[in-house]
């Protein structure tokens, strides 16, 4: 018995120093911030197998496979976050225009999905990623695997991809189903953008010629440049510019390729009836529905934790909490300062559509540089974007470019922002290896020189000239076979029952002396 007691008791004195040491050990690995993600959760050793027992071959394949579903799972659900967003879209852009074109504005919307979708499966997912190459983050599948490219200066210049069209031949493979669900969420995100920018005045026949450009040619070009391997994100490896263009989740390829497009179809299609006065003044055309709107941004702020997080394509890149706060602490800022800015400076009042705008604005902007910003950077870039918003809004006014939501100072002004805080304020603590350069993604403020910054820029600038040639061409070719702009008789009438054959509030006759612009 007393052997027995004598037994137990070295056990249990075993187990409890096995376990002391066990966390001291922990303690001392574990003390220190871990910004990356690299170092938390790593395995130390393997066992070696028994007689019996699973072979190390064996224990390899089902931890690898494991590795990569739980990267599909996460790619997909995030994927599936972002398509919810469509729903805040429609709402935010039909909130803030009139209620005569309510049904109008939210069919162009859930139109744009379709449209862009089959567009994106038909060519346009090919010529963006059909040259990417291995797919890492899922099992790293290199079917995709030819790139349009020409020599320059002695450099590889990658300008589109060749494979994968119809989701046929290299594409039909799990790794590329996956690549597709998610980036075809992120191109109709860019889609929908310039539905609000040309709202209340755009012939739904011309739009939809629009909506089958969007996804096959538009998006993918320079969506190629920047995630498909092309010359953007050569920038490093063959100039020496940092790591190339770099854009996390989409500042450049999704929020200001859509706002420079909502910016070409607001001028040439011009303002809204009764928008701007002969001698120039400006009579405000007020919202319908501003709980609608806000309602919407709520809806587009969850999203955006797929939208950036997602974007890693792997939920076993830890770093994925750091983008997550990230974008929750820009949109924060974003809003405040936009109604601070507002209200202080601007109205005299806290605009309730600006405070949405400014939330928005600070999420587009937080999207490029998400992973690589520290929290305070992420504040910082929230805080430039609700300014911008608010001063972009009214200088588009004053040069009478009529934006009835925002769109073009939220997501073009402050996507181009968005890349260039990237150039300063990218901390070193993320991105070792981006676009194939060595060494991790610095800015500006943190040591790393000016060439991160003009790589950010030359992406910014060969954005606004490419998206703007190709939305000129896709408006002319429009105009010649529709028309882009209905007549001033359904304008005035509302577009719903000329344009869509229903009322988007049905029952409801609408006061056209109520529907007209008028001062505050």
């Amino acid at each position: 018995m007393k052997s027995r007691s004598r037994n137990k008791f070295f056990l249990f004195f075993f187990l409890m120093a096995a376990m002391l040491v066990g966390t001291s050990s922990y303690a001392r690995a574990g003390d220190q911030p871990d910004p990356s993600g690299t170092k938390t959760g790593t395995i130390a050793d393997v066992p070696a197998a028994t007689p019996g027992q699973p072979t190390l071959q064996e224990i390899g394949d089902a931890v690898g496979h494991n590795h990569v579903a739980i990267n599909f799972m996460w790619t997909l659900i995030t994927g599936f976050l972002v398509m919810f967003m469509q729903a805040g879209f429609a709402m935010v852009e039909s909130g803030l225009t009139r209620a005569k074109n309510a049904a109008h504005t939210m069919a162009m919307n859930f139109m744009i999905y379709p449209l862009g979708m089959l567009g994106f499966y038909v060519c346009g997912f090919a010529f963006m990623f059909g040259g990417l190459g291995a797919i890492g983050t899922m099992g790293g599948y290199a079917g995709l695997n030819h790139e349009l490219t020409v020599t320059l200066f002695g450099k590889p210049f990658g300008l589109i991809g060749l494979k994968g069209f119809l989701l046929q031949g290299a594409s039909y493979d799990t790794a590329a189903f996956a690549l597709f669900l998610f980036q075809m969420v992120f191109m109709d995100t860019t889609a929908t953008i310039p539905t609000g920018a040309a709202a209340e005045r755009w012939r739904y026949s011309a739009f939809m010629i629009y909506g089958v450009c969007i996804g096959s040619v538009m998006y993918p070009i320079f969506g190629n440049w920047v995630w498909g391997g092309g010359w953007l994100a050569q920038l490093g490896t063959n100039f020496g510019l940092g790591h190339g263009h770099v854009d996390f989740a989409g500042s450049s390829v999704v929020h200001m390729q859509g706002g420079v497009i909502g910016l070409i179809y607001a001028w040439l299609l011009g303002p809204r009836e009764g928008k701007y006065n002969k001698d120039g003044s400006i009579n405000p055309i007020p919202p319908h529905s501003i709980p609608m709107a806000i309602i919407g941004t709520f809806i587009l702020a969850f999203g955006w934790f797929g939208f950036n997080p997602g974007s890693t394509l792997a939920g076993t890149d830890l770093r994925i909490s750091v983008v997550a706060v990230n974008t929750m602490i820009a949109s924060a800022t974003g809003a405040l300062f936009a109604t601070l800015w507002m209200w202080w400076f601007r109205t005299k009042k806290p605009d309730p559509s600006m405070m949405a705008n400014g939330m928005l604005a600070g999420l587009v902007a937080i999207t490029a540089p998400s992973a690589f910003v520290s929290a305070g950077g992420a504040a910082i870039v929230g805080i430039v974007a609700g300014i911008l918003v608010v001063e972009s809004v009214f200088f588009f006014d004053r040069i009478k470019i009529d934006d009835p939501v925002g769109a073009i100072s939220v997501h073009g002004v402050n996507g181009a922002w968005g890349c260039l805080s990237i150039g300063l304020l990218a901390d070193g603590t993320y991105g070792d290896g981006w676009n194939g350069v060595a060494g991790t993604v610095r800015g500006l403020f943190y040591g790393g020189g000016m060439s991160q910054f003009w790589a950010e820029l030359i992406g910014v600038t060969v954005c606004f000239i490419t998206l703007a040639i190709l939305a000129f061409i896709v408006f002319k070719i429009a105009e010649a076979i529709v028309g882009n702009r209905v007549s001033r008789d359904v304008e005035l009438e509302g577009l719903d029952v000329p344009e869509m054959g229903i009322l988007g509030y049905g029952g409801v006759v609408m006061d056209r002396q109520s529907e007209t612009p008028h001062s505050r």
